[in-house]
């Protein structure tokens, strides 16, 4: 290991969270710091290394073919490190770290805190709101719930909800929307990005082809929803993000139609691990309170 003397180690996790991650600014924010200290600790380590490990492209870091066979090993040393300090860490089982994206914290999950407090007045809530997705092996988080096909590398995904989007619109907007077609009268609210299209559903309705007249586009699945709360235009929603609004009354799903997306909710943890009682008694009190969302949509 003598090799090791000539490489900083904080070189080599700044190597290694940029190669997992894709970019410069998420291996900081998991690294807690700057860009450019982590530019700089690439560039020593690079030197230190005598090797390019990354090449600067346009769209970002890619990895040389010495530094894929690099990174790899690095991604492998450092998961088993992290297993190991585990090993030596007890997590106060009084305290849950939950990671979720904002959107489905904001729509769903806040609404209903107050019922998994009551039902589990010993477990103190913490949550992580970020879109990033998080290796519960390598931090303090102990589940997260992400959308996605659930292949996820390093982590173990467990399906919760199939996403099944739809149509929602204000009710007054809604009063003109007779049949699927009618749709097409009225302006959309867009969320530019979504991992979807609007074709999904219009191939369901049978409607494939046509499009929509855009009045809205968004970078955020929430502010989409608030436009169409507001009698902006239709969203194409799903059941955890217009959920509550429905119930509420604020929006409306004018058509029975639903189409599946392809993707999910998935929870997220640790791979090769044991799960403590209290994310088994979370991931169970999700599904009951996912089991009540889903009677909305019959």
């Amino acid at each position: 290991m003598r090799n090791l003397n000539s490489v900083h180690l904080n070189g080599l996790r700044a190597l290694e969270a940029v190669g997992r991650l894709g970019s410069l600014q998420a291996a900081a924010e998991e690294l807690g710091v700057s860009i450019g200290a982590v530019s700089q600790q690439v560039i020593k380590a690079e030197a230190q290394l005598d090797h390019l490990i990354f090449e600067r492209a346009p769209k970002g870091m890619v990895a040389t073919e010495a530094g894929a066979r690099l990174l790899a090993g690095l991604t492998e040393g450092f998961n088993a490190l992290s297993q190991a300090v585990a090993t030596t860490q007890q997590r106060d089982d009084s305290i849950l770290t939950i990671s979720v994206a904002p959107v489905f914290a904001a729509r769903w999950l806040v609404y209903r805190l107050d019922r998994f407090a009551e039902r589990n007045p010993e477990i103190s809530l913490r949550m992580d709101a970020t879109t990033r997705l998080v290796n519960p092996a390598l931090c303090d988080v102990d589940v997260g719930i992400r959308v996605g096909n659930g292949h996820w590398p390093d982590v173990k995904a467990e399906l919760l909800l199939q996403q099944e989007v739809f149509p929602v619109c204000s009710p007054t907007m809604a009063a003109r929307l007779h049949e699927p077609a009618d749709i097409l009268s009225v302006p959309a609210v867009i969320d530019g990005r979504a991992m979807f299209s609007w074709e999904v559903w219009m191939h369901e309705a049978g409607l494939s082809g046509a499009t929509l007249e855009t009045r809205h586009v968004f970078n955020d699945a929430s502010l989409c929803l608030d436009a169409a709360i507001a009698g902006q235009g239709v969203m194409l929603a799903w059941q955890t993000l217009a959920g509550f609004a429905l119930q509420q009354g604020q929006l409306v799903a004018p058509f029975g139609i639903r189409a599946k997306t392809g993707f999910g909710h998935y929870f997220v943890t640790a791979t090769g691990s044991r799960e403590p009682k209290k994310v088994k008694d979370f991931k169970a009190w999700i599904r009951e309170e996912m089991a009540e969302t889903l009677r909305l949509f019959p």
